[in-house]
């Protein structure tokens, strides 16, 4: 069963397997319980890469970032990602507006807790802003309206 295994990081883990039941390091009371061990080594991995994957594709897009950060962070976990790259994941994947604003400001958080925190209210912010800026277009528009009908 062994001799299939060839490439990449199976290969290695063949021989470590290998050389540990050659010392007798390693002994399998039968080849399910072998096949359970292969299956627990590897699945493992499957699920990392999976998530990494996911990780890559996910954006925000027209979401809050509320909705977005409860996403990613329900993505992230079981992705082996912290720290630094999880922070840098995480930039990327947002809105640009939001991440523009954070990084222009003079100090920017540290965690990737404090990104959350801060990106959210940031996002509440400038959709606020939006809504207001709406309202006060409509509100001029409206005014001019009946102004332009007594011209003519």
């Amino acid at each position: 069963m062994l001799s299939y295994v060839q490439r990449g990081s199976a290969d290695i883990w063949k021989k470590n397997i290998l050389e540990d039941l050659k010392e007798e390091l390693l002994e399998y009371e039968s080849a399910g319980k072998f096949l359970a061990e292969i299956k627990k080594e590897f699945e493992r991995g499957d699920e990392e890469l999976v998530k990494v994957a996911e990780l890559k594709r996910i954006e925000q897009g027209n979401r809050n970032m509320k909705d977005f950060v409860q996403d990613f962070k329900r993505v992230a976990r079981g992705s082996s990602y912290e720290g630094h790259p999880l922070i840098e994941e995480f930039k990327r994947d947002m809105n640009g507006v939001i991440r523009r604003k954070l990084m222009e400001a003079e100090t920017q958080p540290s965690s990737i807790e404090q990104w959350f925190s801060r990106v959210i209210a940031l996002d509440r912010n400038w959709r606020e802003s939006r809504r207001e800026e709406k309202k006060l277009r409509e509100k001029k528009e409206n005014s001019r309206a009946p102004a332009l009908r007594l011209n003519n």
